[in-house]
Protein backbone atom coordinates (compact mmCIF):
# COMPACT_ATOMS: atom_id res chain seq x y z
CA UNK A 1 0.00 0.00 0.00
CA UNK A 2 1.49 3.38 -1.29
CA UNK A 3 2.15 5.95 1.55
CA UNK A 4 -0.33 8.75 0.70
CA UNK A 5 1.60 11.71 -0.28
CA UNK A 6 2.36 14.86 1.93
CA UNK A 7 -0.39 18.05 1.79
CA UNK A 8 1.13 21.85 1.65
CA UNK A 9 -1.69 23.44 3.71
CA UNK A 10 0.25 26.34 3.60
CA UNK A 11 0.49 27.19 -0.13
CA UNK A 12 -1.02 29.66 -2.12
CA UNK A 13 -4.53 29.21 -3.25
CA UNK A 14 -4.00 28.13 -6.69
CA UNK A 15 -1.56 25.08 -5.76
CA UNK A 16 -4.07 24.40 -3.41
CA UNK A 17 -6.89 23.70 -6.09
CA UNK A 18 -3.91 22.18 -8.62
CA UNK A 19 -3.23 19.63 -5.94
CA UNK A 20 0.67 20.77 -6.44
CA UNK A 21 3.59 21.65 -3.90
CA UNK A 22 4.20 25.52 -3.39
CA UNK A 23 7.37 27.29 -2.30
CA UNK A 24 4.99 29.69 -0.54
CA UNK A 25 7.00 32.74 -1.44
CA UNK A 26 5.44 36.72 -1.02
CA UNK A 27 3.63 38.32 -2.90
CA UNK A 28 2.97 35.13 -5.56
CA UNK A 29 4.76 31.91 -5.47
CA UNK A 30 7.39 31.35 -8.15
CA UNK A 31 5.50 28.13 -8.76
CA UNK A 32 2.67 30.24 -10.44
CA UNK A 33 4.94 32.86 -12.12
CA UNK A 34 6.47 29.70 -14.01
CA UNK A 35 3.46 28.89 -15.51
CA UNK A 36 2.16 32.84 -15.73
CA UNK A 37 -0.69 31.90 -13.97
CA UNK A 38 -2.13 34.26 -11.65
CA UNK A 39 -1.43 32.98 -7.81
CA UNK A 40 -4.31 33.80 -5.95
CA UNK A 41 -1.91 34.33 -2.35
CA UNK A 42 -2.44 33.60 0.77
CA UNK A 43 -5.13 35.50 2.01
CA UNK A 44 -7.73 33.99 4.64
CA UNK A 45 -11.12 33.26 2.91
CA UNK A 46 -14.30 33.44 4.94
CA UNK A 47 -16.80 31.02 4.28
CA UNK A 48 -20.51 30.17 5.75
CA UNK A 49 -19.89 27.56 8.60
CA UNK A 50 -22.85 25.69 10.25
CA UNK A 51 -26.01 27.77 9.76
CA UNK A 52 -27.86 28.69 7.23
CA UNK A 53 -26.02 28.87 4.58
CA UNK A 54 -24.41 25.42 5.14
CA UNK A 55 -27.43 23.61 4.20
CA UNK A 56 -31.39 23.87 2.61
CA UNK A 57 -32.20 26.26 -0.25
CA UNK A 58 -29.25 28.86 0.86
CA UNK A 59 -26.93 26.13 0.22
CA UNK A 60 -23.44 27.80 -1.02
CA UNK A 61 -25.01 31.15 -0.96
CA UNK A 62 -22.84 34.29 -0.44
CA UNK A 63 -26.02 35.75 1.83
CA UNK A 64 -28.88 34.70 3.22
CA UNK A 65 -31.02 36.42 1.23
CA UNK A 66 -33.76 35.13 -1.67
CA UNK A 67 -31.70 36.99 -4.81
CA UNK A 68 -28.50 34.95 -3.50
CA UNK A 69 -29.87 31.44 -4.75
CA UNK A 70 -30.61 32.11 -8.30
CA UNK A 71 -27.52 30.84 -8.93
CA UNK A 72 -27.19 27.05 -10.27
CA UNK A 73 -26.31 24.30 -7.45
CA UNK A 74 -22.86 24.57 -6.20
CA UNK A 75 -20.43 21.66 -7.28
CA UNK A 76 -18.95 19.49 -4.52
CA UNK A 77 -15.84 18.46 -3.57
CA UNK A 78 -13.26 17.36 -6.99
CA UNK A 79 -16.37 18.52 -9.20
CA UNK A 80 -15.80 21.90 -8.08
CA UNK A 81 -11.95 22.19 -7.58
CA UNK A 82 -11.86 21.10 -11.22
CA UNK A 83 -14.06 23.89 -12.23
CA UNK A 84 -12.52 26.69 -10.32
CA UNK A 85 -9.15 25.50 -11.77
CA UNK A 86 -10.53 25.80 -15.37
CA UNK A 87 -11.95 29.34 -14.39
CA UNK A 88 -8.31 29.92 -13.54
CA UNK A 89 -6.64 28.79 -16.75
CA UNK A 90 -8.29 31.44 -18.35
CA UNK A 91 -5.93 34.08 -16.67
CA UNK A 92 -2.44 32.62 -18.83
CA UNK A 93 -2.29 33.99 -21.93
CA UNK A 94 -2.22 30.70 -23.60
CA UNK A 95 -5.56 29.35 -22.33
CA UNK A 96 -6.57 32.55 -23.24
CA UNK A 97 -5.95 32.33 -27.15
CA UNK A 98 -7.15 29.03 -27.40
CA UNK A 99 -10.25 29.88 -25.43
CA UNK A 100 -11.05 32.85 -27.74
CA UNK A 101 -9.63 31.01 -30.53
CA UNK A 102 -13.11 31.99 -32.62
CA UNK A 103 -13.76 32.14 -36.36
CA UNK A 104 -17.32 34.04 -36.84
CA UNK A 105 -17.87 37.61 -36.19
CA UNK A 106 -20.37 36.74 -33.52
CA UNK A 107 -17.48 35.17 -31.40
CA UNK A 108 -15.20 38.28 -32.09
CA UNK A 109 -17.90 40.84 -31.30
CA UNK A 110 -18.72 38.92 -27.86
CA UNK A 111 -14.70 38.85 -27.43
CA UNK A 112 -14.33 42.65 -27.75
CA UNK A 113 -17.22 43.55 -25.34
CA UNK A 114 -15.85 40.62 -22.82
CA UNK A 115 -12.30 41.70 -22.90
CA UNK A 116 -11.11 43.50 -19.70
CA UNK A 117 -11.55 47.53 -20.05
CA UNK A 118 -10.96 48.55 -16.75
CA UNK A 119 -6.60 48.50 -17.85
CA UNK A 120 -7.88 51.13 -19.81
CA UNK A 121 -10.00 53.50 -17.68
CA UNK A 122 -8.67 56.48 -15.69
CA UNK A 123 -9.31 54.99 -12.29
CA UNK A 124 -6.66 52.29 -13.26
CA UNK A 125 -3.83 54.32 -12.54
CA UNK A 126 -1.76 53.85 -15.23
CA UNK A 127 -0.73 56.30 -17.99
CA UNK A 128 -0.80 54.55 -21.57
CA UNK A 129 0.70 57.51 -22.83
CA UNK A 130 3.45 57.97 -20.96
CA UNK A 131 3.93 54.09 -21.28
CA UNK A 132 4.06 54.51 -25.45
CA UNK A 133 6.63 56.87 -25.20
CA UNK A 134 8.73 55.63 -22.64
CA UNK A 135 8.88 52.12 -25.31
CA UNK A 136 9.73 54.77 -27.97
CA UNK A 137 12.47 56.16 -26.03
CA UNK A 138 13.78 52.57 -24.14
CA UNK A 139 11.81 49.81 -24.52
CA UNK A 140 12.40 49.46 -28.04
CA UNK A 141 15.99 48.56 -28.31
CA UNK A 142 14.97 45.40 -26.37
CA UNK A 143 13.92 44.55 -30.37
CA UNK A 144 16.87 44.80 -31.63
CA UNK A 145 21.08 43.75 -31.95
CA UNK A 146 23.14 46.47 -33.13
CA UNK A 147 23.26 49.49 -31.40
CA UNK A 148 20.49 51.97 -30.01
CA UNK A 149 21.32 54.88 -32.50
CA UNK A 150 21.21 52.83 -35.57
CA UNK A 151 19.88 54.43 -38.37
CA UNK A 152 18.11 51.40 -39.94
CA UNK A 153 16.02 51.01 -36.81
CA UNK A 154 12.85 51.91 -38.96
CA UNK A 155 9.98 51.04 -36.56
CA UNK A 156 11.27 53.71 -34.10
CA UNK A 157 10.32 56.37 -36.85
CA UNK A 158 7.37 54.91 -37.94
CA UNK A 159 4.90 54.07 -34.69
CA UNK A 160 3.77 57.07 -34.23
CA UNK A 161 2.21 57.45 -37.64
CA UNK A 162 0.95 53.61 -37.71
CA UNK A 163 -0.28 53.55 -33.80
CA UNK A 164 -2.87 55.66 -36.24
CA UNK A 165 -3.51 53.01 -37.81
CA UNK A 166 -3.57 49.93 -35.48
CA UNK A 167 -5.35 50.25 -32.40
CA UNK A 168 -3.31 46.75 -31.70
CA UNK A 169 -0.17 47.99 -32.24
CA UNK A 170 -0.40 50.64 -29.58
CA UNK A 171 -1.79 48.39 -26.84
CA UNK A 172 0.69 45.79 -27.97
CA UNK A 173 3.55 48.53 -27.42
CA UNK A 174 1.82 49.24 -24.27
CA UNK A 175 1.92 45.32 -22.93
CA UNK A 176 5.32 45.42 -23.64
CA UNK A 177 6.79 48.00 -22.17
CA UNK A 178 4.23 47.32 -18.99
CA UNK A 179 6.13 43.55 -19.07
CA UNK A 180 9.52 45.37 -19.02
CA UNK A 181 8.70 47.18 -15.58
CA UNK A 182 8.61 45.24 -12.22
CA UNK A 183 5.98 47.52 -10.86
CA UNK A 184 3.56 47.10 -13.30
CA UNK A 185 4.06 42.97 -14.03
CA UNK A 186 0.45 42.31 -12.19
CA UNK A 187 -1.22 43.87 -14.86
CA UNK A 188 0.73 42.40 -17.51
CA UNK A 189 -1.98 39.68 -18.58
CA UNK A 190 -5.19 42.25 -18.11
CA UNK A 191 -3.38 44.36 -20.76
CA UNK A 192 -2.05 41.22 -22.74
CA UNK A 193 -5.94 40.20 -23.10
CA UNK A 194 -6.99 43.26 -24.26
CA UNK A 195 -4.02 43.16 -27.33
CA UNK A 196 -4.70 40.17 -27.85
CA UNK A 197 -8.05 40.53 -28.37
CA UNK A 198 -7.79 44.16 -30.63
CA UNK A 199 -4.93 41.74 -33.01
CA UNK A 200 -7.33 39.14 -33.60
CA UNK A 201 -10.19 41.80 -34.61
CA UNK A 202 -8.21 43.72 -36.35
CA UNK A 203 -6.73 40.39 -38.26
CA UNK A 204 -10.82 40.19 -39.32
CA UNK A 205 -10.77 43.48 -40.82
CA UNK A 206 -7.69 43.16 -43.01
CA UNK A 207 -8.40 39.33 -44.73
CA UNK A 208 -7.83 41.52 -48.06
CA UNK A 209 -4.92 43.36 -47.96
CA UNK A 210 -2.44 43.24 -43.92
CA UNK A 211 -1.68 46.61 -43.04
CA UNK A 212 1.62 47.49 -42.11
CA UNK A 213 0.13 48.75 -38.87
CA UNK A 214 -1.20 45.15 -38.43
CA UNK A 215 1.63 43.43 -39.54
CA UNK A 216 3.89 45.18 -37.19
CA UNK A 217 1.51 44.40 -34.59
CA UNK A 218 1.64 40.74 -35.18
CA UNK A 219 5.33 40.98 -35.02
CA UNK A 220 5.38 42.73 -31.35
CA UNK A 221 3.10 40.36 -30.48
CA UNK A 222 5.48 37.42 -30.88
CA UNK A 223 7.88 39.11 -29.30
CA UNK A 224 5.73 39.56 -26.34
CA UNK A 225 4.97 35.24 -26.45
CA UNK A 226 8.98 34.50 -26.89
CA UNK A 227 9.67 36.64 -23.74
CA UNK A 228 7.07 35.12 -21.95
CA UNK A 229 7.10 31.24 -23.00
CA UNK A 230 3.85 31.77 -24.30
CA UNK A 231 2.60 29.82 -27.77
CA UNK A 232 3.35 32.59 -30.74
CA UNK A 233 3.70 30.57 -33.61
CA UNK A 234 0.20 30.75 -34.77
CA UNK A 235 0.30 34.31 -35.31
CA UNK A 236 2.87 34.12 -37.38
CA UNK A 237 0.83 31.47 -39.76
CA UNK A 238 -2.25 33.14 -39.59
CA UNK A 239 -0.15 36.83 -41.23
CA UNK A 240 1.45 34.22 -43.33
CA UNK A 241 -1.97 32.98 -44.49
CA UNK A 242 -3.66 36.50 -45.06
CA UNK A 243 -0.08 37.92 -46.93
CA UNK A 244 -0.95 34.55 -49.49
CA UNK A 245 -4.46 35.20 -50.20
CA UNK A 246 -3.87 39.19 -50.49
CA UNK A 247 -0.47 38.44 -52.40
CA UNK A 248 2.86 39.71 -50.71
CA UNK A 249 3.62 41.98 -53.22
CA UNK A 250 0.67 43.74 -52.53
CA UNK A 251 1.45 46.98 -50.54
CA UNK A 252 -1.75 48.77 -50.54
CA UNK A 253 -0.73 52.09 -48.27
CA UNK A 254 2.31 51.01 -47.18
CA UNK A 255 6.17 52.13 -47.50
CA UNK A 256 7.66 49.11 -49.61
CA UNK A 257 11.10 49.59 -47.58
CA UNK A 258 9.41 49.59 -44.19
CA UNK A 259 7.39 46.56 -45.88
CA UNK A 260 10.35 45.02 -46.28
CA UNK A 261 11.62 45.79 -42.85
CA UNK A 262 8.68 43.85 -41.51
CA UNK A 263 9.05 40.60 -44.09
CA UNK A 264 13.03 40.14 -42.80
CA UNK A 265 11.58 40.43 -39.29
CA UNK A 266 9.19 37.79 -39.49
CA UNK A 267 11.65 35.68 -41.74
CA UNK A 268 13.96 35.90 -38.66
CA UNK A 269 11.03 34.26 -36.42
CA UNK A 270 10.23 32.01 -38.99
CA UNK A 271 13.86 30.46 -39.23
CA UNK A 272 14.30 26.87 -38.73
CA UNK A 273 16.10 25.89 -35.47
CA UNK A 274 15.09 29.37 -33.65
CA UNK A 275 12.39 28.15 -31.73
CA UNK A 276 11.91 25.42 -29.13
CA UNK A 277 8.91 23.60 -28.42
CA UNK A 278 7.22 24.98 -32.16
CA UNK A 279 3.51 24.37 -32.43
CA UNK A 280 3.53 25.06 -36.06
CA UNK A 281 6.40 23.99 -38.60
CA UNK A 282 8.60 26.60 -39.82
CA UNK A 283 7.32 28.68 -43.36
CA UNK A 284 10.19 29.08 -45.22
CA UNK A 285 9.62 32.73 -44.83
CA UNK A 286 13.30 34.21 -45.69
CA UNK A 287 13.96 31.75 -48.62
CA UNK A 288 11.07 32.36 -50.33
CA UNK A 289 10.65 36.38 -49.92
CA UNK A 290 13.87 37.97 -48.50
CA UNK A 291 16.35 36.67 -50.50
CA UNK A 292 15.66 37.98 -54.01
CA UNK A 293 17.90 41.17 -53.53
CA UNK A 294 18.81 44.49 -55.99
CA UNK A 295 22.62 43.85 -55.13
CA UNK A 296 24.71 41.66 -54.26
CA UNK A 297 25.98 44.52 -51.76
CA UNK A 298 23.23 43.97 -50.09
CA UNK A 299 24.35 40.93 -48.39
CA UNK A 300 26.71 42.48 -46.15
CA UNK A 301 23.40 44.25 -45.10
CA UNK A 302 23.00 43.68 -41.39
CA UNK A 303 19.27 42.83 -40.18
CA UNK A 304 18.80 45.19 -37.28
CA UNK A 305 16.12 42.04 -35.19
CA UNK A 306 19.27 39.20 -35.33
CA UNK A 307 22.18 41.32 -35.67
CA UNK A 308 23.61 39.57 -38.56
CA UNK A 309 24.20 40.26 -41.96
CA UNK A 310 21.56 38.39 -44.31
CA UNK A 311 24.40 36.42 -46.38
CA UNK A 312 24.71 34.43 -43.15
CA UNK A 313 20.78 34.45 -42.52
CA UNK A 314 20.70 33.21 -46.15
CA UNK A 315 22.29 29.93 -44.69
CA UNK A 316 20.16 29.51 -41.39
CA UNK A 317 17.02 29.86 -43.56
CA UNK A 318 18.18 26.62 -45.23
CA UNK A 319 18.83 24.27 -43.01
CA UNK A 320 17.49 21.10 -43.20
CA UNK A 321 17.02 22.30 -47.03
CA UNK A 322 20.03 21.99 -48.57
CA UNK A 323 22.67 24.10 -45.91
CA UNK A 324 26.21 22.21 -45.20
CA UNK A 325 28.34 22.74 -42.33
CA UNK A 326 30.56 24.09 -44.74
CA UNK A 327 28.59 26.32 -45.22
CA UNK A 328 28.78 27.70 -42.34
CA UNK A 329 32.83 26.85 -42.62
CA UNK A 330 33.25 28.85 -45.41
CA UNK A 331 31.03 31.82 -45.07
CA UNK A 332 33.14 34.97 -46.04
CA UNK A 333 32.17 37.17 -42.56
CA UNK A 334 31.51 40.65 -43.30
CA UNK A 335 32.49 44.07 -42.47
CA UNK A 336 31.61 45.18 -38.66
CA UNK A 337 32.70 45.88 -35.38
CA UNK A 338 34.89 43.79 -33.27
CA UNK A 339 31.90 42.85 -31.06
CA UNK A 340 29.97 42.10 -34.21
CA UNK A 341 32.57 39.89 -35.84
CA UNK A 342 32.50 37.64 -32.64
CA UNK A 343 28.61 37.37 -32.77
CA UNK A 344 28.41 36.96 -36.21
CA UNK A 345 31.61 33.96 -35.68
CA UNK A 346 29.47 32.77 -32.48
CA UNK A 347 26.46 32.22 -35.03
CA UNK A 348 28.64 30.65 -37.70
CA UNK A 349 29.70 28.04 -34.95
CA UNK A 350 26.26 27.78 -33.23
CA UNK A 351 25.05 26.99 -36.95
CA UNK A 352 27.09 23.99 -37.36
CA UNK A 353 26.38 22.52 -34.00
CA UNK A 354 22.29 22.87 -34.92
CA UNK A 355 23.19 21.30 -37.76
CA UNK A 356 24.64 18.60 -35.82
CA UNK A 357 21.67 17.80 -34.02
CA UNK A 358 18.68 16.29 -36.10
CA UNK A 359 16.74 16.67 -33.31
CA UNK A 360 16.78 20.66 -34.22
CA UNK A 361 15.64 20.22 -37.84
CA UNK A 362 13.73 17.94 -40.42
CA UNK A 363 16.32 17.27 -43.00
CA UNK A 364 15.16 17.01 -46.91
CA UNK A 365 18.54 16.40 -48.01
CA UNK A 366 19.40 13.03 -49.50
CA UNK A 367 21.99 11.71 -46.95
CA UNK A 368 23.51 10.42 -50.58
CA UNK A 369 24.26 13.54 -52.07
CA UNK A 370 26.48 14.54 -48.85
CA UNK A 371 28.68 11.31 -49.66
CA UNK A 372 28.63 12.35 -53.31
CA UNK A 373 31.00 15.14 -52.55
CA UNK A 374 33.06 14.58 -49.84
CA UNK A 375 34.90 17.15 -47.33
CA UNK A 376 38.18 18.56 -48.87
CA UNK A 377 39.36 18.71 -45.07
CA UNK A 378 38.06 17.42 -41.93
CA UNK A 379 35.48 20.07 -39.67
CA UNK A 380 36.28 20.39 -36.15
CA UNK A 381 35.36 17.98 -33.35
CA UNK A 382 32.10 19.11 -31.64
CA UNK A 383 33.84 20.25 -28.31
CA UNK A 384 36.13 22.11 -30.08
CA UNK A 385 33.48 24.00 -31.54
CA UNK A 386 31.60 24.65 -28.12
CA UNK A 387 34.82 25.64 -26.29
CA UNK A 388 35.48 28.05 -29.54
CA UNK A 389 31.52 29.20 -29.28
CA UNK A 390 31.57 30.14 -25.25
CA UNK A 391 34.82 31.84 -25.99
CA UNK A 392 33.09 34.28 -28.54
CA UNK A 393 29.79 34.56 -26.24
CA UNK A 394 31.94 35.17 -23.67
CA UNK A 395 33.72 38.07 -25.45
CA UNK A 396 30.39 39.54 -26.71
CA UNK A 397 29.11 39.39 -23.50
CA UNK A 398 32.00 41.47 -21.49
CA UNK A 399 32.31 43.93 -24.54
CA UNK A 400 28.39 44.68 -23.73
CA UNK A 401 28.79 45.28 -20.20
CA UNK A 402 31.78 47.35 -20.49
CA UNK A 403 30.77 51.42 -20.41
CA UNK A 404 31.97 51.65 -23.70
CA UNK A 405 29.57 49.42 -25.25
CA UNK A 406 26.20 50.74 -23.39
CA UNK A 407 25.15 51.59 -27.32
CA UNK A 408 25.45 47.98 -28.66
CA UNK A 409 22.65 45.67 -28.41
CA UNK A 410 24.65 42.63 -29.34
CA UNK A 411 23.75 41.21 -26.40
CA UNK A 412 20.76 40.72 -27.22
CA UNK A 413 21.32 38.16 -29.81
CA UNK A 414 23.15 35.79 -27.56
CA UNK A 415 19.77 33.50 -26.54
CA UNK A 416 20.60 31.06 -29.77
CA UNK A 417 24.06 30.71 -29.52
CA UNK A 418 23.82 30.00 -25.55
CA UNK A 419 21.04 27.95 -26.13
CA UNK A 420 23.03 26.14 -28.84
CA UNK A 421 26.02 25.52 -26.45
CA UNK A 422 23.61 24.75 -23.88
CA UNK A 423 22.27 21.56 -25.83
CA UNK A 424 25.47 19.83 -25.96
CA UNK A 425 25.00 17.66 -23.11
CA UNK A 426 28.03 15.43 -23.10
CA UNK A 427 30.55 17.88 -23.80
CA UNK A 428 29.35 19.86 -21.20
CA UNK A 429 29.26 16.94 -19.03
CA UNK A 430 32.95 16.10 -19.55
CA UNK A 431 34.09 19.95 -19.53
CA UNK A 432 32.10 20.92 -16.17
CA UNK A 433 33.66 25.03 -16.87
CA UNK A 434 32.04 25.24 -20.21
CA UNK A 435 28.59 24.45 -18.11
CA UNK A 436 29.47 26.38 -15.72
CA UNK A 437 30.08 29.11 -18.42
CA UNK A 438 26.32 28.67 -19.90
CA UNK A 439 24.85 28.79 -16.98
CA UNK A 440 26.52 32.16 -16.34
CA UNK A 441 25.93 33.56 -19.28
CA UNK A 442 22.06 33.54 -18.29
CA UNK A 443 22.12 33.80 -14.58
CA UNK A 444 22.68 37.39 -14.40
CA UNK A 445 20.06 38.23 -16.96
CA UNK A 446 17.30 36.29 -14.63
CA UNK A 447 17.78 39.29 -12.26
CA UNK A 448 17.32 41.78 -14.26
CA UNK A 449 13.64 42.61 -15.32
CA UNK A 450 14.32 43.19 -18.62
CA UNK A 451 14.83 39.46 -19.88
CA UNK A 452 14.05 37.54 -16.22
CA UNK A 453 10.76 35.83 -17.91
CA UNK A 454 12.57 34.67 -21.09
CA UNK A 455 16.02 33.89 -19.50
CA UNK A 456 15.01 32.35 -16.59
CA UNK A 457 12.45 29.76 -18.67
CA UNK A 458 15.90 29.37 -20.74
CA UNK A 459 17.52 28.43 -18.11
CA UNK A 460 15.04 26.46 -15.98
CA UNK A 461 15.03 23.91 -19.65
CA UNK A 462 18.41 23.79 -19.95
CA UNK A 463 18.77 22.63 -16.40
CA UNK A 464 16.23 20.11 -16.82
CA UNK A 465 17.65 18.87 -20.03
CA UNK A 466 20.94 18.25 -18.36
CA UNK A 467 19.36 15.96 -16.18
CA UNK A 468 18.38 13.26 -18.81
CA UNK A 469 20.17 10.55 -20.21
CA UNK A 470 21.28 11.77 -23.56
CA UNK A 471 19.22 10.63 -26.49
CA UNK A 472 16.00 9.86 -24.13
CA UNK A 473 13.95 12.89 -24.70
CA UNK A 474 14.61 16.30 -26.98
CA UNK A 475 14.61 19.63 -26.11
CA UNK A 476 10.80 20.14 -28.20
CA UNK A 477 9.80 17.28 -26.00
CA UNK A 478 10.25 19.35 -22.82
CA UNK A 479 9.60 22.27 -24.28
CA UNK A 480 5.97 20.93 -25.37
CA UNK A 481 5.78 18.80 -21.94
CA UNK A 482 5.66 22.37 -20.68
CA UNK A 483 3.46 23.95 -22.96
CA UNK A 484 5.44 26.68 -24.00
CA UNK A 485 7.41 27.88 -27.02
CA UNK A 486 10.87 29.43 -26.82
CA UNK A 487 12.39 31.84 -29.28
CA UNK A 488 15.99 32.61 -29.52
CA UNK A 489 15.95 35.62 -31.19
Amino acid sequence: MSTPKRRFHGGCWTCKVKHRKCDRARPSCRSCDERGIVCEGYEVRLRWDIGVASRGRFTGAEAPTASSVSAPPRLKGRLRDRARGGQRQLHTAADFYRAHACSTEAGLAELVSSSPSSCWGPDSGIDNELLFQEFLSSGINILHSTTVHDVENLLRLRLPTLRQQSDALYTICITLQISLKAELRTHFFEYFDAALTKFRCELRRNETCLQDGTLAAGLLLCTIGVMHGIPWTMHLRGMHSILQLSGTQNTQGSDTTFRAHLFEVMGIMDLPTFAIGRQYPHLGFWRQYCRNRQSTSARDEVEVVSGLPKSLVDIFSCIGDGATEEDFWNWPGAMGSPVQCQLWQAYRLAGMLALRDESLHTSRQDPRSEEAHPRKAPLPSTAVLVAQLVSCIDAVHRASVQPDGRDSLAINALPYPIFMAGLQTKILSQHPLLKESVRGFLLPATADPLWNKQYHILLDLLEEYWTCKPGTVTIHQLARAREIELGLF
